[in-house]
């Protein structure tokens, strides 16, 4: 189980401050978590400020820290991507000192194109960042809308690792990516695996979003259609179960899937994430 971190940088209604993001990762390393996604542009580097400040006064310790390249923030939901290879090293430079520390665990690269993704002079400096001692693993964080490219190739280029959408309202990466990761020896993360928090088993058909929360951007017909679809699996959930939890555990089961990266808004939901992790068998 790992700690998704997009909703520091603003974009899911709610402005976290720094205590907000501590209590929040105080909670989740008790229960055994150790691993935290974040992006340079959560918030032109904001989610890697509040994740750096937490490491310099807790201590790295066991933290796997993960963050991607390729967007610069530009404003709510707006980026302006830069793939070139002088760019991408100029990113890693300002999310090291962000996240202030000297080397990135896993450094992705984040929803490109495929032409960006093939170009192998990125990935040439990449390799050269890494022998440099400044990224440990690199990975790919695959498009929503999807490439099976990139996660054939991925292994050929230096990529170790593959983060996917996937849950029980999207299971593509089943047939599209997880063939490969198995293929080429692939880490998995399991991004959304709550369905942008549809699978949390809050809402119902006709909820609205505020205008800050990126979930207002999804439309109408496809918020209702999927929460339509979360009340179909309603009778998959065990009894007492929490959906929020067994749709965690769900993502789990499949042996490719090497973590999933939910979001938290408060120490109480890291909790309850961490303890999906107890159900998987049981799903």
């Amino acid at each position: 189980m790992g700690v998704g971190a997009w909703q520091y940088g603003g974009e899911w209604g709610q402005r976290f401050t720094q205590p907000d993001v501590d209590a929040i990762l105080d909670q989740a390393e008790s229960d055994g978590v150790n691993l935290i996604d974040t992006a340079e542009c959560y918030g032109d580097h904001l989610s890697e400020r509040l994740i750096g400040d937490y490491l310099a006064r807790r201590g790295r310790g066991g933290w796997i820290v993960a963050t991607k390249f390729g967007h610069e923030f530009t404003g709510f939901l707006s980026r302006r991507d830069d793939f070139s290879p002088t760019g991408v090293v100029r990113q890693l430079e300002a999310s090291l000192q962000a996240l202030r520390i000297e080397t990135i665990d896993l450094y992705q690269f984040h929803s490109g194109g495929d032409d960006a993704f093939l170009n192998e002079d990125l990935w040439n400096a990449l390799a050269r960042e890494q022998h440099a001692g400044k990224i440990r693993h690199l990975g790919v964080s695959i498009p929503g809308k999807g490439s099976v490219v990139q996660a054939r190739e991925a292994r050929r280029l230096g990529a170790e690792v593959l983060q996917v959408i996937y849950n029980r309202l999207d299971r593509r990466p089943e047939q599209d990516y997880f063939p490969h990761a198995r293929a080429h020896n692939l880490g998995v993360l399991a991004r959304v695996p709550l369905a942008s928090g549809l699978l949390s088993g809050k809402y119902q058909a006709g909820a609205d979003f505020p205008a800050d929360d990126f979930r207002s951007t999804l439309g109408r017909e496809r918020i209702d259609r999927d929460l339509r679809a979360v009340e179909e699996l309603r009778a998959e959930v065990p009894p007492d179960v929490p959906m929020s939890r067994w749709a965690l555990a769900w993502c789990l089961k499949d042996p490719a899937v090497s973590a999933v990266i939910p979001g938290c808004r408060n120490p109480e939901q890291a909790h309850a994430n961490a303890l999906a992790a107890d159900l998987v068998g049981e799903s």
